[in-house]
């Protein structure tokens, strides 16, 4: 193991450090910051800061030529009110590290610490703290800023900690293993009344009651299956807040995913139609935008084999286990640029799921994602 009792101890305080001050999709300055505070010590060959917004990236150069591999973390957090007793919680109202983007960004540190001390021997290896995760819009800013040219990678790789795997065990597998997603917001324009004469003004309030069933009713099979579809309403609002009023607008907020990018373009027309035809029915008129837009994550066969020899050799357990599975994530978009996989770290069967509002990282999980990414970097670079 290249860490010693002392670096977990440093480490585990960054991580709670990071815990008890969560800052959501683009608002990460202040955790960008602390990632930049706490490599300076570590003196890698470049560091590049906002980098797609609050992004944050270390070069550790070998001395001889070969390929560039590319590790990414996550530096934002939820807009989620933590409950926790624990020491480090959250210290912000409303916000909290629900997802373990604080562990996955203590794990590049770990391994910062173990390349400051034995530097590759050839190529280069790239640890990225990449903004906005959760909202899915941090990859494709940072792939479009400028600077990526400077890091644009050979490989790239990832994981996320997974709470219903048995603790250290891995979920791996070739092709995809994370659904694509977008958010679809419809606006619903009547007119509004008086609400004791109702007949004068044009409610929504028949369409947005009959949009919510017919949108879910698109969802159909799981994954594998190829043609697995899901519409999941998660907002909806009708009308002003008040008694005196007959409302005259709604939104409704509808998540749609699909196994892969192919269907999406399928299953938003479809609802689109389902949206037009109900507002035609009732003389309304309606828009629609589309937000949070997540690519499927799919693993490339050659950095999935990278993944599993570094696995046996630090003989760490694997399979496929449940994926691909019906959440989402950004990584995905770096298979634009290069071959990349993905593979998840279980944080224990009974472990509180990802975005519960008492869901903390395992600590004891840095070490072991570490050890396999070093195991990846010294087979591929030396």
């Amino acid at each position: 193991m290249f860490l010693t009792n002392h670096d977990m101890i440093e480490l585990q305080a960054f991580r709670h450090e990071l815990h008890r001050h969560p800052e959501v999709s683009g608002e990460e300055r202040e955790t960008a910051r602390r990632v930049v505070e706490a490599l300076r010590a570590l003196s890698p060959s470049k560091t590049v800061t906002d980098l797609g917004g609050h992004g944050v990236a270390a070069v550790f150069e070998g001395s001889g030529p070969g390929p560039t591999l590319l590790f990414r973390a996550e530096l934002d957090a939820l807009p989620i009110e933590e409950k926790s007793e624990a020491i480090h919680r959250s210290t912000i109202t409303g916000k909290g590290h629900l997802c373990g983007h604080d562990g996955h960004s203590t794990i590049l540190l770990a391994l910062a610490k173990g390349l400051s001390r034995q530097p590759p021997v050839r190529g280069r290896v790239v640890l990225l703290w990449q903004p906005a995760e959760e909202d899915g819009s941090g990859a494709a800013a940072v792939l479009a800023d400028p600077q990526f040219a400077e890091i644009r990678p050979d490989f790239a790789y990832s994981l996320h900690n997974m709470p219903g795997l048995a603790f250290g065990r891995v979920a791996v597998k070739s092709g995809p293993v994370n659904c694509a997603s977008r958010g679809m917001k419809i606006r619903l324009s009547g007119k509004t009344a008086h609400a004791s004469q109702p007949e004068t003004g044009l409610s929504p309030m028949a369409a947005i009651s009959s949009l919510m069933p017919a949108l879910t009713a698109l969802s159909h099979g799981a994954p594998p299956a190829a043609d697995f579809t899901l519409a999941t309403v998660t907002h909806a609002a009708l009308g002003e807040q008040a008694f005196g009023i007959a409302p005259g607008d709604a939104e409704i907020w509808v998540t749609l995913r699909t196994l892969i990018d192919d269907r999406m373009a399928d299953l938003c027309e479809r609802a689109e139609e389902r949206v037009a035809k109900v507002a035609d029915e009732q003389g309304l008129q309606h828009t629609i935008s589309y937000h949070d837009i997540f690519f499927h994550c799919e693993n490339a066969a050659e950095a999935v084999a990278h993944l599993e020899a570094a696995l046996t050799a630090e003989n760490i357990p694997f399979d496929e286990g449940n994926l691909p599975m019906r959440a989402s994530e950004d990584f995905g978009r770096l298979r634009a640029v290069c071959p990349s996989a993905m593979f998840f770290l279980g944080a224990g069967e009974s472990h509180p799921a990802l975005h519960n509002p008492d869901y903390d990282y395992p600590d004891d999980l840095t070490a072991i994602g570490a050890r396999v990414f070093m195991s990846v970097i010294r087979t591929s670079l030396g």
